[in-house]
């Protein structure tokens, strides 16, 4: 077997991983917490059934590996939940060393491909990333409100801390912002999230 080919097989295997990494939100019907390949996986085709919804005109495809790799570095910098704010203080940090560490096991222009895209979506400046981070949002809001804001309640979040993140989804889709904001003034009504 050459080495570019070990490289890229070395990489498949180790981004298995991310299948061992939970994140706080819950499986809709009340299941248990869901895994980050399961996030990136739903998001992706998220991404394309909803694409009609971007502000802008986006590369779909683009859009869609963004959702595939965003969390790859959890592999080595671990779930932050979103509303941690002592995790959210090193989190650059963590990823940013993770990110160096599992991308060089690819070759090296695979790895300047995926390290440039993590990077756009991180920077959120394009209309892909923007777009991928509305999906990054709105799955979990998806499956919380599902699961009757459970996630929300258990984690004792405030409306405010939701609405701050989901400023992110406005950028990428003014129309799924609409529904994000309509499920957030239900669960406050409801009393889930706290005001």
């Amino acid at each position: 077997m050459d080495e570019r080919l070990k490289k890229q097989l070395d990489f498949i295997l180790e981004i298995d991983k991310e299948k061992n990494i939970l994140r706080q939100t819950h499986l809709s019907g009340n299941g248990r917490r869901e895994n980050d390949a399961e996030h990136a996986w739903h998001m992706a085709i998220m991404a394309y059934l909803l694409r009609e919804y971007s502000n802008e005109e986006i590369d779909i495809a683009k859009v869609m590996l963004m959702c595939l790799i965003h969390d790859i570095v959890e592999i080595e910098a671990g779930d932050t939940y979103a509303y941690d704010e002592e995790g959210l203080a090193t989190q650059k940090d963590r990823e940013e060393a993770a990110k160096e560490k599992l991308y060089s096991i690819l070759p090296g222009d695979q790895k300047a491909e995926l390290t440039a895209l993590f990077d756009e979506f991180e920077e959120s400046e394009t209309p892909e990333a923007k777009f991928a981070h509305a999906m990054d949002n709105l799955q979990p809001l998806l499956l919380n409100n599902s699961n009757g804001g459970s996630d929300w309640r258990e984690h004792q979040v405030t409306a405010a801390q939701v609405y701050a993140r989901q400023g992110k989804t406005r950028q990428g889709s003014e129309v799924l912002y609409e529904v994000t904001d309509q499920i957030l003034k239900e669960h406050i009504r409801k009393g889930n999230l706290r005001e």
